[in-house]
Order: C-alpha cells, then sequence, then structure tokens
C-alpha cells in the first residue's frame, strides 16, 4: 500500500533520507501501519518492511519532519509494541512521490522478537458480542493488538506463512483488512472470521463429531451437567469442568491423579471471585493484563456468598490458603463462560493443564484424544495447529510487586536484558519446573514452562521447545550450562547433546543467586549475601544443600553458613511423607519420638521401627541442610500436614495455618548459632542448628498452644534468623545487599517479613520480579555463571 504523495519539501532546503532500524516486539503488533501513519502524518517520502533483523523503515523530507518520526517511533508505539532500539544513518536522497510499506524480507539471522499471546482486546471483545458484527460470537476473533502470537510461529520473520495460519486462505472480506494500513488488522497474521477461519467442533464419544449443533451451547451444557471436558486454548489443551460441582471437581480430581493439588479457576470477571479472595488493585491490575496470567490470591477466611454468587466446591484447592483464579484469554473462554442474554451456566470453571500429573501439556489433536481419553468426556477443538505449547503463567502479588512463580504463556519469549554481555549458549536449567535460557549479547531468552523432566515426554518436548527457541532467535550456542548435580537429565541431555562444545556445570545455589543479581541488574563487580532457601540442590560436598547463605558475585561464592545437616531419610520418601522428615530432625535435636506428638501418631508402627533403624545405620539417609525440608518437618510436627501430594504441600499449608495466627502475639523460636571454630578450615561455615526450634514448639504443642501460633512462631524464628546471619556477614565481610531467592521464598509471608526486617537495619534487598524465584528461573543464574568461565567478546 502507499500513501498519498508527500507536501513538497521547504523550499532552499535539501531532503533527508534516513534508513531505520526498530528492534524488540515490533512484528505482528501492527507496527509497520504505526509507521506508515507516522510518515504520512508528516509527509515523508520512502518505506517500511519486515526482515529476520527487526522492522526496517526508509523515510525522505524536511530534516525536522525526519527528525520528529525518529523521536516518535518508541513514545507511541502499538500497544503490544515493545520497542529495545531504534537506529538510523544518513543514505543518499532518491526522491518519491509516496510512502509505501513493502512485503517482508527473509534471509539473514533472526534479531526480532516476537511477540508472547495476548488476551483479546476490548474492540474484539466487543464484536464478539455484537450481533450486528460478521465476527459475532466467532472463537477466533483477533487483531493487532490481541491473540495468538509465539503459539503460532514457526519462523521469522513473523508474516503469515510463518505461522500455523498458513493453511487458512482468507476470504475477500478478511483479505481487504489485512491489506488496508488504516485498519487494525492490517498485516495481522491470525485474521480470521467465520467464513475463512479455523473451525470448532465438539467430539462426544460414542457419537463423536455433534455436526449441526452450535459446539460451544452444547459445551456449555455439558459442563452444567457435571462433564469434563478437554478444550483446545492457545498453548494447549486444559481440563475444564464445573468448579462450583464437587462431584466433577472430585472426579477430575481422581482422574488425573493429582492428589491435594489445588487447580485453578477461570472467572467471567472479578465480580464473581471478589467475595472468595483478597482483592487489591495490584491483583486486579494482573488479573486484567493483556498476559492473563493465574494469579494467587489470598482467600478469604469466612466468604459471604451473596444470593447467587458462585460458590466453589471443596475439592478446588484444598487445604490451601490461595485461590488461582484467571479471567478469560481467548474469545472461546468468553463463550464458555456466556455472553450477555446468554443462558445459564457455569460462572467458574477449573482450567488445569491437559495431561496427566508429571506429563507435559498436550497440544497435538490425534495425542489428545488418545491421551486425555482417560481423562475427558468430550473435547472441544479446532483445526488451527499449536505450534509452542505454552502452559498458563502463575503470578502472585507480594508487597504491592508481581512475583512470578511460573513464567510462561504471556511472558515467553519475551527476553531479560542482561547486565554483562555473553557468548552464545545454552543454560539447560533443573530438572523440577525445568525452564531452558538462551544467551547472546545482552539478551536472554528463557523458554517457557517445560515441567519435570522425570517424564519421557517433558523431555522430549524440552527438545523441540529448544529447538524452536533457537530458530525464532537466531542464537546458536556454543557453550552449554547445567546442574552440577550427577542424576538430573537436563544435565545428561547437555552431555548427549554437546556436540564438541564445552559443558559448564554451576552449582544449585550459587545459580539461584546470580538469577537474582541478573534480573536486577547487577554487573557482578560486589558480591552480595545470598539467601538461598529451597528443597534440594546438591552441593559441593556432596550433601543435598537447600539452607544456604552465600557471598556470591558471577565469578563465584563462598559458603557463610547454613542449616545444620540433619539426615534425609530415603530420599524422596522423606519428601512425600513430611513426618519422616520430622522424626529424622527430632532424632537430630536429641527429642524422644513420644506418642504425644503429631508426627509420631502419623507414621504406622512398622514404618517407624524400620525408620529408626535406618537412621541408626545410617542407611539410605544423604545428609541435608534444606530450608524446604525443615518446613516440612515442622508443618508435620504441629500436625497441619504429614502426607505430601504435590510439591511444597506440607510448607503451604504451614503458611496458610500462620496466616489464622492471632495477631497480637509475637513471639519467635530462635536458632543456635555454631560459628566456625578459631582453626578455620576450607568449608567451614555458620551452621544455623534448628534444635532448639524444635525443642520450643514440642513445649508449646504440650502446653497446648494451636497450629497456627506454632506456624507463625516459627515463620518469624526463620526471619531472625535470616537477619541475624546477614548482619554477620555484613560485619565481617562489609557487605549490604541481601539476595532473597530458591523456592521457599515464593512463599510471601516469609518473604515480606525478611524484606522489611532487613530494610529496617539498612540493608538492600534483592527479590525476584521477573524471574520465578525458585528453578523456573535457575537457567538465567546458569547463564550468567557460565559467561565468566568462558571468554566473552
Amino acid at each position: 500500500m502507499s500513501a498519498p504523495p508527500p507536501s513538497a519539501v521547504v523550499a532552499g532546503e535539501p531532503p533527508l533520507r534516513r534508513r531505520v532500524t526498530v528492534r524488540g516486539v515490533v512484528q505482528g503488533v501492527g507496527f509497520r501501519p504505526y509507521l506508515y501513519g507516522l510518515a504520512t502524518e508528516l509527509a515523508l517520502a520512502g518505506h517500511v518492511t519486515n526482515t529476520p533483523e527487526g522492522v526496517v523503515a526508509e523515510v525522505e523530507g524536511t530534516a525536522s519532519a525526519v527528525a520528529r518520526f525518529c523521536d516518535r517511533i518508541a513514545v507511541q508505539a502499538p500497544p503490544l509494541a515493545r520497542v529495545e532500539s531504534v537506529h538510523h544513518r544518513e543514505m543518499p536522497a532518491v526522491g518519491g512521490t509516496a510512502f509505501t510499506i513493502l512485503t517482508s524480507r527473509t534471509g539473514g539471522p533472526a534479531r526480532t522478537l516476537v511477540s508472547p499471546d495476548s488476551a483479546t482486546c476490548a474492540d474484539c471483545l466487543a464484536e464478539l458480542a455484537d450481533p450486528a458484527d460478521r465476527r459475532y460470537r466467532h472463537p477466533f476473533v483477533n487483531c493487532t493488538h490481541c491473540g495468538p502470537r509465539f503459539t503460532i510461529v514457526t519462523g521469522v520473520p513473523y508474516d503469515r506463512a510463518h505461522t500455523t495460519m498458513a493453511g487458512f486462505a482468507m476470504c475477500p472480506d478478511c483479505a481487504r483488512e489485512y491489506a488496508d494500513p488504516a485498519d487494525r488488522r492490517f498485516h495481522a497474521q491470525p485474521v480470521a472470521c467465520p467464513s475463512c477461519g479455523p473451525r470448532l467442533r465438539l467430539l462426544v464419544p460414542p457419537s463423536d463429531d455433534l455436526t449441526g449443533t452450535d459446539p460451544v451451547t452444547e459445551a456449555r451444557a455439558l459442563l452444567s451437567g457435571g462433564a469434563i471436558l478437554a478444550v483446545k486454548g492457545l498453548g494447549g489443551y486444559h481440563l475444564a469442568c464445573d468448579a462450583t460441582n464437587e462431584e466433577a471437581v472430585a472426579r477430575l480430581r481422581r482422574r488425573k491423579a493429582r492428589g491435594d493439588k489445588p487447580f485453578a479457576v477461570m472467572a467471567r470477571s472479578t465480580a464473581d471471585v471478589e467475595h472468595l479472595v483478597r482483592l487489591g488493585p495490584e491483583e486486579r491490575d494482573l488479573l486484567e493484563d493483556g498476559v492473563r496470567p493465574v494469579v494467587l490470591l489470598r482467600r478469604r477466611p469466612d466468604p459471604v456468598y451473596a444470593a447467587g454468587a458462585p460458590r466453589p466446591a471443596e475439592a478446588v484447592a484444598p487445604g490451601s490458603p490461595d485461590l488461582g483464579v484467571m479471567l478469560p484469554y481467548t474469545p472461546l473462554h468468553q463463550l464458555l463462560l456466556g455472553l450477555r442474554g446468554d443462558p445459564d451456566g457455569p460462572r467458574l470453571l477449573v482450567m488445569t493443564s491437559g495431561n496427566m500429573s508429571g506429563e507435559p501439556i498436550v497440544t497435538d489433536d490425534a495425542e489428545a484424544l488418545e491421551r486425555l481419553a482417560p481423562l475427558a468426556d468430550a473435547w472441544l477443538t479446532h483445526d488451527r495447529p499449536i505450534h509452542v505449547p505454552c502452559d498458563d503463567s502463575v503470578v502472585r502479588v507480594c508487597d504491592g510487586e508481581p512475583l512470578v512463580i511460573r513464567r510462561s504463556r504471556g511472558y515467553a519469549p519475551l527476553p531479560v536484558t542482561l547486565p554483562l554481555p555473553v557468548r552464545p549458549a545454552l543454560a539447560v536449567g533443573g530438572d523440577l519446573k525445568n525452564a531452558f535460557c538462551l544467551g547472546a549479547g545482552r539478551r536472554a531468552w528463557l523458554s517457557a514452562h517445560i515441567g519435570d523432566m522425570d517424564d519421557l515426554g517433558t523431555q522430549r518436548a524440552f527438545e523441540g521447545a529448544v529447538a524452536q527457541l533457537e530458530s525464532i532467535t537466531g542464537v546458536r550456542p556454543g557453550t552449554l550450562v547445567a546442574d552440577r548435580h550427577p542424576g538430573y537429565r537436563s544435565a545428561r541431555w547437555a552431555e548427549r547433546h554437546a556436540a564438541a562444545r564445552p559443558v559448564v556445570r554451576v552449582q544449585h545455589h550459587h545459580a539461584h543467586v546470580a538469577a537474582a543479581m541478573a534480573e536486577h541488574g547487577l554487573d557482578g563487580t560486589r558480591p552480595v549475601i545470598g539467601v538461598a532457601f529451597d528443597g534440594t540442590g546438591h552441593g559441593d560436598d556432596g550433601a543435598v544443600w537447600g539452607g544456604e547463605f552465600l557471598l556470591a558475585d558471577y565469578d563465584g561464592f563462598s559458603r557463610f553458613g547454613h542449616l545444620a545437616y540433619v539426615p534425609l531419610p530415603g530420599g524422596d520418601a522423606a519428601v512425600r511423607r513430611p513426618y519422616r522428615m520430622a522424626l529424622a530432625h527430632l532424632r537430630a535435636a536429641g527429642i524422644e519420638w513420644s506418642d504425644d506428638l503429631a508426627c509420631t501418631a502419623a507414621c504406622p508402627p512398622d514404618e517407624l521401627r524400620l525408620l529408626e533403624r535406618q537412621l541408626e545405620l545410617g542407611l539410605h539417609c544423604v545428609p541435608t541442610s534444606s530450608m524446604g525440608r525443615l518446613f516440612d518437618a515442622v508443618s508435620s510436627l504441629a500436625g497441619v500436614c504429614h502426607r505430601a501430594g504435590y510439591e511444597a504441600q506440607a510448607a503451604v499449608e504451614l503458611e496458610g495455618a500462620a496466616l489464622g495466627a492471632p495477631t497480637g502475639d509475637q513471639c519467635a523460636y530462635a536458632f543456635d548459632l555454631h560459628a566456625p571454630g578459631p582453626a578455620r578450615e576450607e568449608g567451614d561455615a555458620v551452621r544455623a542448628d534448628p534444635a532448639a526450634v524444635l525443642a520450643a514448639i514440642v513445649a508449646d504443642l504440650r502446653a497446648g498452644i494451636e497450629p497456627a501460633l506454632v506456624a507463625a512462631r516459627f515463620h518469624r524464628a526463620v526471619t531472625g534468623l535470616v537477619h541475624r546471619i546477614c548482619v554477620r556477614a555484613r560485619e565481617r565481610h562489609g557487605l549490604d545487599t541481601v539476595a532473597l531467592t530458591g523456592g521457599v521464598f515464593a512463599n510471601t509471608l516469609l518473604s515480606s517479613s525478611c524484606a522489611a526486617t532487613l530494610h529496617e537495619d539498612g540493608f538492600t534487598v534483592l527479590r525476584h520480579r521477573l524471574v520465578p524465584p525458585g528453578d523456573g528461573g535457575l537457567a538465567l543464574g546458569q547463564l550468567m555463571v557460565a559467561a565468566r568461565t568462558t571468554p566473552t567478546d
């Protein structure tokens, strides 16, 4: 398309021509029509096109008009655009009478950024609900401001031919919109309508395709009747059911073998959940943002149900202090929850990943019919392929700031800006909640959430995601980076695929601290006090670390302090049965396993005798300093949780108990600190012994103190421990910046308390905001540490 001829150049002023390269998220977001309109307004000649390195424009006109064009590019960019840089250089004037939009150029290295998927915009929602609009009730309505992006991209530059929409020929009406720079669907690659777009189908065995019925109307009726539906979304299939139907939710939980792990719910609007949860302005903004993550919201202890207010089933999130909530982010979700005037249907839907627990999310239609057959009663599907699997992101608010728990849909594949340049490298992350990271220059691209690497399907998904992210970023890693754990499947993958490239191993907790430093822009010239608390990480001495105080920069670390070692009896068995961890801690503290203690009563008598013998002989009892395991132990000791059906369940429920404690109590337990002796040897560190804490807990329980108070006092004990050791590190080493990292700091009660106490004493506190504090952010730290062990440009 071309603009009207520009006005004449000012008399006597020679024309100026510049070539402008714009990098960032600038393709598929309406950037070319935006530049077209800007150039037309300023009476500039020239052209604009997509290239693998970004959007490239050449503009010619008066010097002042060209300067205004360059100045306004980033300031007035379209809603989904993210401008990273604008570079321009002068060129010889060539004249011309129009500004045109050229077809995209291919070839050369990929340097542009692909936009994440974005929730349906207000304009598209209005069309969806307007009976007079040709896209009325069209489940795939989208424009340049919203809709699928990352999950449909097959290559760059981002054009329809490089998406899974390539197989859908546009009808004349859509083609006209697509070619009109004045239309908000100009070069919206997923553009479609009922005449030419993807088709929705409802499959209900044994009849399968219900031809002649409206798939959405029938799907809503099935959900209302208690059915479980497999629903094809942006990044994979969800399993959906009526969240207010106790029997349906319980059946889904049984079929998925999910234990007590909470489900997330999708609500039509915040009005349907504000009686259930505490909803501040920050939480509301997250829920309504274009990312549309699952937001973990604190449940109201005594919700008040007005007439007609939806009441979720108890089985949605049993024992959890939080309820995960998201709002609809596709037109299909909007239709499932009902438009104004639709017959009544479910107002809250359970929306959980379409997979068996531990497996990757299903994206392929044929695979969905096979793998989800034991789980679903019907399939609401369509024929637009999903190229990139992408689970829902999970976020919560901590002290008014977002804390990303799982970084996936809506965030991936946006890069994190690095404080130091790195050579092209691939960091493969950990084995739990895996996400990997590609880095080059000052950019780090974290993958969408992959999952736990103990499943072969997850490992295949990992490999496919690596290839896909390399293809759209153009990064060809010359180094691979992995955890030091000898048994990690991610590390073994790196070794198998190294192909003569070096594989750098990075200690787990060092990587956690480095990730916090990197996202806060620290260049590593000064160490920080890294407080790294999690469940499991391979220590340099062969023990299981997880309650660590490190003095760290990107070059290395020293272990300043840690929780005292206790045996981890039976490895994973102790993780699944927190009472085993409680009994191990009691034995290490010299406290008898008396029958009046909840953890003793929870352990079957035969297992109790075997456990005693196991601890006496040290059989399968690797020493651990894990703070996560100490939370498990206290949870069982206080009678809160004895068996964990999902990761960190005991700790989550202990936090929930603490939130219910009376506000007047300020008592705190205290750890004993054992400093290294005068003849300090390499590896010596301050040891935090929990024996006194455990003895005080036992005394409180025997005195009739309620578990909620015990839980709150324990949280204050951990806060006090963090403060005391950080003060000691500051006194000895002059450091005053503390990084709080590791999965334990997803506990906002603990994170907030530690940060407040440290701030009050003059420390600078780094907490995660861009990447998860747990293993989902590990790869970013691995990348930064490896950058210092290999040469940089």
